[in-house]
């Protein structure tokens, strides 16, 4: 039996690595394509490397895609080390890539050090795929642990915060409950808008932001109070 192996190490190899890395974006998404469609562990190193460093997001999901067409066996090791990359795009694709295979063997490598990346896309990425690979047991771990980054960012990181946590369920509720009652006015706000969201996940985020802030500053007695009165007749 000839071994698998993941080096690009024949002419067809080197061709496909160079039309990965062409300088024209469509060359590059027809490229993985390509490999996707005929998948071969010659190209995994590849397609992993290009990952890091590839600028176009439709390109970056092709090659995603193209990676979980390979046996998890052998992309799961190979992804795990860009998890520890000094470059964010290769930490931020490769949680990206463990989310769409879906195999919770890697749940124990979602890290905290991941979920609070300095990095903002990284950790959006991380808490993305910890949702999905989180085990029903560890749910109100990583409940606290998401409920303990609410404030941070501008609007579409708390957006994705908002949406990791309601994903969790009702798990999250006694996390909420005690942020919302945080003397940050910016974690109370996003604790209660991301409520708002879990009790109706129709409601839109800039509306529970806006309701959020509202009760924060009136207080919630008092803010239901008001909107309890006639139109005209709050003071």
């Amino acid at each position: 039996m000839v071994p698998i192996t993941t080096t690009s190490a024949t002419p067809h190899h080197a061709r496909v690595t160079a039309a990965l890395s062409a300088g024209d974006a469509s060359v590059r998404l027809q490229a993985a394509l390509a490999v996707g469609s005929n998948p071969d562990p010659g190209l995994l190193d590849a397609l992993v490397e290009r990952c890091a460093v590839e600028p176009d997001f439709f390109v970056r999901d092709m090659l995603s895609w193209a990676l979980t067409r390979l046996p998890a066996e052998l992309t799961l090791p190979r992804i795990r080390r860009e998890l520890d990359s000094a470059r964010t795009r290769a930490r931020s694709q490769a949680l990206h890539t463990l989310s769409k295979i879906g195999d919770r063997r890697a749940w124990p490598w979602v890290t905290r050090d991941l979920l609070r990346d300095a990095d903002d896309e990284v950790a959006r990425t991380a808490w993305r795929v910890a949702v999905v690979l989180v085990p029903e047991d560890a749910k109100a771990d990583l409940a606290a642990e998401l409920v303990g980054q609410l404030g941070r960012g501008d609007r579409d990181v708390r957006l994705s915060l908002s949406r990791a946590l309601v994903d969790l369920g009702d798990v999250i509720t006694p996390a909420l409950a005690r942020a919302v009652a945080s003397p940050d006015p910016a974690v109370a706000t996003h604790a209660r808008a991301t409520e708002l969201l879990l009790q109706d996940p129709e409601t839109g985020f800039d509306a529970a932001v806006a309701e959020a802030k509202r009760v924060v500053a009136l207080g919630p007695e008092r803010a239901a109070r008001v909107a309890g009165e006639p139109e005209g007749t709050a003071c």
